[in-house]
C-alpha cells in the first residue's frame, strides 16, 4: 500500500514537469514571481516582458500561473500576463531577417524583370530592324520586278514591229522580184532579136 501511495504521490510530482510547455511574458510588461498562487504570497524574484519561461500549472481559481524561467526558478505571475506567442523581442529579429529576405527577393527580381525586359526590348528592336530591312527589300524587289515587266513589254513590242517591219520588206522584196521578172519577159522579147526559120523548119 505505502509502494502504490508513494508510486501516486511520485506521479503527482512527475505530471507538472511532464507537461511543462513553453510560454512567454507578455510584451511591455514587468512582473514580479510570487511564491504561491496570489499576491499574499511573498515576491521571490520577477520577469521581463518577452522572457520565455516553462507553463508548469494553472490555478483557475484565483487567476495565477505556475512558471518555471530561465534561472530554473519557480513562481507564480498571473496568468493574463503569460502567452503563448513569442514576445517581441524574439519575434522582431526574425521578422527583420524575413523583411531583409523579401526586400533581397524582390530586388532580384526587380532586377531580372529589368534585364528580360531590356533583353526584350532589343529583341523587339533587333526585329524591327530585321522587318525594315525585309521592307526595303522587298520594295526594292517589287521595283526592279516592275522595270523588268516594264522592259520586257517593251522588248515584245519592239520584236513585234521588226517582225512587221520584216514581214512588210519580204513583201516588198517579193513584189519588186516579180515586178522586175514581168518587166523582162515583156521586154526581152523585143529586144533579142529572133532567129529567122530554115525552109526545113531548124533555126
Amino acid at each position: 500500500m505505502k509502494k502504490l501511495v508513494c508510486f501516486v504521490l511520485a506521479s503527482m510530482l512527475a505530471v507538472p514537469a511532464a507537461f511543462a510547455q513553453d510560454r512567454y511574458i507578455a510584451d511591455n510588461l514587468f512582473t514580479y514571481m510570487h511564491s504561491g498562487p496570489s499576491n499574499q504570497f511573498r515576491i521571490i524574484g520577477s520577469v521581463d516582458a518577452g522572457d520565455k519561461v516553462k507553463l508548469v500549472s494553472t490555478n483557475r481559481d484565483t487567476g495565477y500561473t505556475e512558471i518555471e524561467d530561465s534561472k530554473g526558478r519557480k513562481g507564480w505571475v498571473e496568468s493574463r500576463f503569460v502567452t503563448n506567442r513569442e514576445s517581441m523581442a524574439l519575434r522582431l529579429p526574425k521578422l527583420e531577417k524575413e523583411l531583409a529576405e523579401v526586400k533581397e527577393k524582390l530586388a532580384n527580381a526587380r532586377s531580372n524583370a529589368d534585364q528580360e525586359k531590356a533583353g526584350l526590348i532589343d529583341s523587339l528592336e533587333t526585329r524591327n530592324s530585321q522587318i525594315n530591312e525585309l521592307e526595303q527589300g522587298y520594295s526594292d524587289m517589287s521595283k526592279q520586278l516592275s522595270a523588268s515587266q516594264e522592259e520586257v513589254r517593251n522588248l515584245r513590242a519592239k520584236l513585234d514591229t521588226q517582225k512587221d517591219d520584216l514581214l512588210l520588206k519580204y513583201f516588198m522584196y517579193g513584189g519588186g522580184v516579180a515586178g522586175i521578172g514581168l518587166l523582162l519577159g515583156l521586154i526581152l522579147p523585143h529586144i533579142i532579136p529572133r532567129r529567122k526559120r530554115s525552109p526545113s523548119g531548124w533555126a
